[in-house]
């Protein structure tokens, strides 16, 4: 899912944003409460209309600005209270909040607010966020008043694997529509990062969707379908991309390099995004003289570049062939491929 925190992904049209190949965007319940309010959307007709998007939309809890805000933030039992990045008054986010906020933006899925902490932290800071975590959904699906909304539940549970499957089995028991991984991708290392998801996805229903959060690099997202994982968002391909760093199947560019200076050859031959309508050298001339228009032409062709790696994915699994699929990519990543 590309993420248009706030009602955009930043530097596209909403059909620039179709045109890359993306079924569904992600905002954010936190930021759009403060600006410009949900009540706003609401007037305006809803999320959907609001931003133009016909296709779902997914809305984080504004759990995750517990972590991203936690110099601003108290995180009590009955709820989380922020002091707003934009003008420091306080913001209340309880689960009762959140899922009111998301049912008046009219998000198709409502994530539960869950307690999002920084890595590494003591067992006990992992445990209390855990719990809190767990009576926190119940609360969000208690909360509910729009059952045509789903609501995935979050587990949390740090780097301890015991910990997080025993969270998964019981917001199980309360039967989401779909469930999400959290609290990964805060400072953890990769093999941290793999051994949690794998003991994680199989305490997850098979017949339902498995979300890792916040993840991640091309590689993050194979290694992670190869086990289990099913939905992805980050702002990875956007931020890199306004950055002037393009993502293709032989590794990373960085276009402001002056090997680029006079190539010719698009960022990918295959690819049917805009900027691979233009040369390399073009492009890194873009990002040299200050054009707003480099950026919008590597964000729209690193969308395209993540939603083609899951379109083949998906093909390569049911192909049975998805290990090959895996290895392949990542030797070309690694630069393995190349003599």
């Amino acid at each position: 899912m590309p993420v248009g925190t706030l009602g955009t992904v930043k530097g596209l049209l909403i059909q620039n944003v179709r045109a890359t190949g993306a079924q569904m965007v992600l905002g954010n319940t936190y930021h759009l409460a403060l600006r410009p309010g949900e009540d706003v959307v609401a007037d305006l007709g809803g999320l959907h209309k609001f931003m133009g998007w016909e296709g779902p939309i997914l809305t984080d809890s504004g759990g995750f600005q517990l972590f991203s805000l936690a110099q601003r933030t108290q995180v009590k039992e009955h709820a989380a209270v922020f002091r707003s990045h934009i003008d420091g008054t306080q913001f209340e986010l309880s689960p009762e909040r959140s899922i009111d906020i998301q049912e008046t933006l009219g998000s198709d899925v409502a994530m539960a607010l869950d307690h999002v902490i920084g890595l590494p932290a003591t067992e006990t800071e992992v445990r209390e966020a855990c719990d809190r975590t767990i009576r926190w959904a119940q609360r969000c699906l208690d909360a509910r008043k729009r059952p045509e909304q789903a609501q995935f539940a979050i587990v949390q549970g740090g780097l301890d694997a015991d910990l997080r499957v025993e969270c998964a089995r019981q917001l199980v028991e309360s039967d989401f529509e779909g469930y999400a991984i959290g609290g990964l991708s805060v400072g953890e290392g990769e093999a941290d990062m793999h051994r949690i998801i794998e003991a994680t996805c199989p305490a997850l229903p098979h017949d339902k969707p498995r979300y890792l959060m916040g993840v991640g690099t091309p590689k993050d997202l194979v290694e992670a379908i190869s086990r289990g994982v099913d939905m992805f968002d980050c702002v990875i391909p956007t931020r890199n991309g306004r950055n002037a760093l393009a993502y293709t199947d032989s590794g990373p560019l960085r276009m402001r390099n002056l090997n680029h200076q006079r190539d010719r050859q698009p960022l990918d031959q295959d690819c049917p995004c805009p900027a691979c309508q233009h040369s390399r050298g073009y492009i890194r001339h873009l990002f040299l003289a200050g054009e707003m228009l480099g950026p919008i032409l590597l964000t729209a062709h690193n969308i395209t570049y993540y939603q083609r790696l899951v379109r083949e994915a998906r093909e390569a699994i049911e192909a049975d062939s998805f290990v090959e699929f895996r290895d392949r990519r990542i030797r070309g990543w690694t630069g393995e491929n190349r003599s």
